[in-house]
């Protein structure tokens, strides 16, 4: 994540600097209050939904569509350990963004129903694959995964809630999105296997999957301009998919070194462009640049 000064308040030349009136307009309640209380409601949704409290949960539902062992793209269970960090995450941002600093950032008052959308549509995918619902649920997670880029390009304005803004909020959100775009590859895997497409489940195109997930993560690392949370996440869901093809249906070396040596490129990658970026961020510049976390 980016690490830089996080109290400059020079925008990106690429946006607009907000005005004197945008930066001191202190949020009403509102907002902050739907915020908290709408992320609260989809974690519980999406906590239930995910069968953590009895009933089925997400890799066995739909008929085991979702499963670790349905396509060659399919990340090993643990992977899916990632939720816990990115809810406790959300939960720490719908906190955060009530207080005074926050409502007076214009930052969060563009975020907040952006983040909102994330969440609902993060609970909306998971119940649709309780329905059985696998085609909807991945138009379901390519909306969503749009809302996380707008998120992403939102983020890009200065920040002013320090360190603690930095991590629950840029933070949060890029792993969030780095973790959706792997998810995405993998839902649509499985609905194609599920609608009878063969090649899907074969490994050459199992191949091919692995390298589109690693250069979606590349090219967030590249565009956002040195965000490393994103990449952490990419890379944390393709190992896991070396994990997963170490045994089972589709176990293959050659699944197991593309997706280690993927994760492997899409950190290295990310990690060296901070450091670029960061040299290239002048004394009193705002690093904080579209993308960046």
């Amino acid at each position: 994540m980016d690490q830089s000064t996080p109290n400059q308040t020079e925008a990106s030349p690429t946006e607009a600097s907000p005005t004197e009136a945008d930066t001191t307009r202190v949020t009403g309640w509102a907002m902050p209050v739907i915020t908290l209380l709408g992320v609260a409601a989809a974690i519980v949704a999406a906590f239930v939904g995910s069968g953590a409290l009895g009933g089925t949960p997400v890799a066995e539902a739909a008929g085991g569509a979702l499963s670790a062992d349905v396509t060659p793209v399919a990340p090993a269970g643990s992977a899916f350990g990632i939720w816990s960090v990115i809810y406790l995450g959300l939960i720490a941002y719908a906190l955060w963004q009530l207080n005074a600093t926050a409502r007076r950032s214009a930052r969060q008052r563009a975020l907040r129903p952006w983040a909102l959308a994330s969440v609902l549509l993060n609970a909306a995918w998971i119940w649709t694959v309780q329905l059985d619902q696998i085609a909807f649920s991945v138009v379901v997670i390519v909306v969503l995964l749009g809302v996380l880029v707008r998120i992403m390009y939102l983020l890009g304005a200065p920040r002013t809630g320090g360190v603690v803004e930095l991590v629950v909020t840029d933070g949060t959100f890029g792993l969030y999105l780095g973790w959706v775009s792997v998810a995405t590859l993998a839902n649509t895997f499985a609905w194609l296997a599920a609608e009878g497409v063969d090649p899907v489940t074969e490994i050459p195109l199992g191949l091919v999957g692995i390298v589109a997930a690693a250069g979606i993560g590349l090219a967030t690392a590249l565009l956002s301009r040195g965000r490393v949370a994103p990449a952490l996440a990419t890379a944390w869901g393709l190992a896991w998919v070396a994990v997963g093809r170490t045994e089972g249906r589709f176990e293959s070396g050659a699944l197991v070194w593309t997706a280690a040596v993927a994760s492997a490129v899409v950190m290295v990658v990310a990690v060296l462009n901070w450091l670029r970026v960061r040299r290239a961020t002048l004394p009193g510049q705002d690093a904080n640049r579209p993308g960046r976390s």
